[in-house]
């Protein structure tokens, strides 16, 4: 690829379960939105994801208010939906229509749906033809629905979810006709061959979440030996460039697609103790951003050696 210049940190968000900030029972502290909001800014993040359900205000004014006192912006968030029972498609489009208006009024634009098996339960049990069918049509819906209140659906690929492994990523890929929130983390634990489907399915990318993992821990994870909220506080997700994922490459493919979308910088955390000022997951943070420079450099300057960790 030939050089080029651009400005890749101007597009990258942060999310704040790299903070810890995560609505599973169970999960770890959460820390106050002050502080989060406080250690992205410094870092020189420009707009984050609103976090777990009940961290932020639920009046977007007040939401807004926040990201504007940071000097950041909303770019969106993630939803759980129960797509595969036609049942509670009513349900789920009234709750998506709920949702998408109060992210838009914050400043929000995009809806990420992750499809789960039922609200208290992300069990992941074997769907037939029809149940696939009625998964594909919902997301189209609900891509329909959270359009007429301005929002851009992007359906994440996540562990614990219906769409987990490569090949119900290629079943979503052919099956309806959603963007896709494109994480590298979630779909390497999947066997995936993420930099081959950068390169086949970049036109279908809507976002992306940067995401590392440790091969170790993700082995541990997907042999059943550790649930995923275990496997996080092992250390699965460690700082971009620390783990097994080629983040550098995908990112070069992306550019070199003309992708223009967000880059959400999401290695989750979990955490026991309100860690001293200056320390804690902001660490882990500002090594991924040292290491997204490196890679901003390279591309730059032309082909040559991926860049290392900082």
């Amino acid at each position: 690829m030939p050089p080029m210049s651009f400005d890749l940190l101007s597009r990258v968000a942060g999310a704040p379960i790299s903070w810890g900030v995560c609505e599973v029972p169970g999960w770890g502290l959460q820390l106050p939105v002050d502080r989060v909001f406080s250690e992205a800014a410094a870092l020189g993040l420009t707009a984050m994801e609103q976090g777990a359900l009940g961290w932020l205000p639920s009046d977007p004014a007040e939401q807004r208010a926040i990201f504007d006192r940071h000097g950041m912006e909303l770019i969106g968030g993630f939803v759980p939906l129960v797509l595969h029972d036609p049942s509670r498609l009513d349900e789920m489009r009234a709750e998506a229509a709920r949702i998408a208006d109060a992210m838009v009024a914050a400043g929000g634009r995009y809806f990420v749906t992750a499809v789960i098996a039922d609200t208290d339960d992300w069990s992941r049990p074997a769907l037939d033809t029809g149940a696939w069918l009625a998964l594909f049509r919902g997301l189209d819906e609900i891509g329909r629905v959270v359009a007429d209140h301005g929002a851009l659906q992007v359906v994440h690929p996540h562990v614990n979810t219906l769409i987990e492994t490569a090949a119900e990523f290629d079943r979503f890929i052919d099956g309806c006709s959603a963007p896709v929130c494109f994480d590298t983390g979630h779909l390497a634990i999947g066997g995936a061959d993420i930099v081959a489907l950068a390169r086949r399915y970049h036109e279908r990318i809507g976002l992306v979440h940067l995401k590392d993992v440790d091969a170790s821990v993700a082995q541990r994870q997907r042999s059943g030996e550790l649930t995923l909220m275990e496997g996080v506080q092992l250390g699965l997700f460690p700082p971009l460039g620390d783990g097994m994922v080629p983040i550098a490459e995908v990112i070069e493919i992306l550019v070199g697609a003309a992708y223009s979308g967000w880059y959400v910088i999401e290695q989750d955390q979990a955490i026991a103790d309100h860690p001293a000022a200056g320390a804690g997951p902001v660490l882990g943070v500002a090594r991924s951003i040292e290491y997204l420079r490196g890679v901003e450099r390279q591309l730059s300057a032309g082909p040559g050696p991926t860049p290392a960790g900082s």
